[in-house]
This record gives structure tokens, C-alpha cells and sequence, in this order.
């Protein structure tokens, strides 16, 4: 049997996730079971509650626990910026197809994980809650999985817009340059001698200065690629002033 009708409406940045009928106006009437709550209503919508902010019923905030009565007006508005993660701190973990945005955020010195091979959404999941780390991914049904510590959906494809929009969601403190891009690992000083057997002969003649890994080992120092890793960093520390 059918039970209460209500009227749904998204707010614009959340309209992707809703079907293509929906998207253009964002709003949608909605027949419910009755004993469902809404944050249920509203994923099953397509909107994964990682996006969702508060939820609004004719003027009042309700928790998503709320469950839906006949006649309802519904206004689902998106995570508030910047959003706080409470009690851990700020860290991510991110899936496997995320890798380029894992390794920029590395380079900023933020604390990511990433799991290089597809482990699957469970374990995926598992491991947001063992080490309380946010789950950045575009899979909306490993969003929706209850055990994640919390979630956060990434909207573009691009990397350097993914970077921007990680950095303006969640304003995660930057330490350029500290951290290992293929590991995590925090790096340390190293003289030329403590990484001889990683250098070729060019690069030992040609540089002094190196870093390495204290988890992997890995040597680092200012080779060719250098220019566009300084343009990352200068890029994001930019966008931090600004919000300031």
C-alpha cells in the first residue's frame, strides 16, 4: 500500500545526482512508505547523505532520522563549507581511481591514504572507520555504505579541479613538501651518501639537497619535474590566503 506524499526539493549543487528528469527543476513528488526515514527518501533519490547538509520540513530542521508525514515540504540542502570532521584529525583516504588527487594532496603535506588496487567498497569502508579517515571517492554507493567514519563525494574528473574542491570543502591544514607522494610517509633530510644507491650519475653530480622517506625510503630532491610540482603548491597556498 502506498503511503504519505511528500514534496522534495534539491538544492542546485545536489540536482547531478538526481535523474535526468529531475535535475533541471530539483524537485520531485514523492510517495513514501511511511515508516521509512528520510534520509533514506532522499538517497534513494540518487543524493548520498555525504552531500547533504540539513534537511528542511515546512521551515523546521529535522534530523535525518525524521520520518516523512502526509503533505511534507521538503528542502534538502547541501554540506555547509567548510565542513568539520569532528573528533580525529582531518585525514583522507582515498579509492583507487582517485590517484593524481592522492598524491597532490600528499605533496601539501595532508595526511591521504590510497589504495592503489580495487579492494572493494567493504573493505574500503572498513578501513574510513578503523583509521577514521574521510572517503573521497565519485562512487556514490560506497558513500552510502553506514560504516564509513564520513564521506565526501568528489565532483569532478579533472585533478586540478578535484584538488581545489578538497581544499575548499574541508580547509585542511597545508605543510608543503612533508610527506611522501608514493607513500604517505613523513619525509627527512638526507645527505647524498644516505641515498647514494637511488641516484644516477647525473643526478648525483648535479645535486646536493635531498629528502627521503622515513616509511618507504625513497629519495627525493629538486629534479626536472620540479617547476610544475612548485606551481601545485603555490596554487593551493594561494587559494588558502584568499580564504582567509
Amino acid at each position: 500500500m502506498n503511503g504519505p506524499e511528500i514534496h522534495v526539493e534539491f538544492a542546485p549543487e545536489l540536482r547531478l545526482f538526481l535523474p535526468n528528469g529531475r535535475r533541471e527543476g530539483g524537485a520531485a513528488q514523492v510517495t513514501t512508505d511511511g515508516v521509512s526515514a528520510l534520509g533514506h527518501v532522499v538517497e534513494s533519490l540518487g543524493v548520498p547523505l555525504t552531500e547533504v547538509g540539513t534537511l528542511i520540513v515546512d521551515g523546521r530542521e529535522v534530523p535525518v532520522a525524521h520520518v516523512p508525514a502526509a503533505g511534507e515540504s521538503v528542502t534538502v540542502r547541501p554540506v555547509q563549507r567548510p565542513q568539520r570532521v569532528p573528533g580525529a584529525p582531518l585525514r583522507f583516504l582515498l579509492d583507487v581511481h582517485l590517484g593524481t588527487l592522492a598524491r597532490r594532496l600528499r605533496l601539501l603535506g595532508v595526511d591521504t591514504a590510497y589504495e592503489s588496487t580495487d579492494i572493494g567498497d567493504p573493505a574500503l569502508a572498513a578501513r574510513s572507520a578503523a583509521e577514521q579517515r574521510v572517503m573521497l571517492s565519485r562512487d556514490r554507493g560506497l558513500l552510502r555504505r553506514r560504516e564509513l567514519w564520513a564521506g565526501a563525494f568528489v565532483y569532478s574528473t579533472r585533478p586540478e579541479e578535484q584538488l581545489r574542491d578538497i581544499l575548499d570543502r574541508f580547509r585542511p591544514e597545508l605543510r608543503p613538501w612533508t610527506r611522501c607522494t608514493a607513500c604517505n610517509g613523513l619525509l627527512k633530510e638526507a645527505t647524498k651518501e644516505e641515498v647514494a644507491d637511488q641516484l644516477e650519475g647525473g643526478t648525483q653530480r648535479s645535486y646536493d639537497v635531498f629528502a627521503q622517506c622515513t616509511r618507504c625510503g625513497r629519495a627525493y630532491w629538486k629534479g626536472a619535474h620540479h617547476e610544475q610540482l612548485v606551481a601545485i603548491v603555490e596554487h593551493a597556498m594561494s587559494l588558502r590566503s584568499e580564504r582567509r
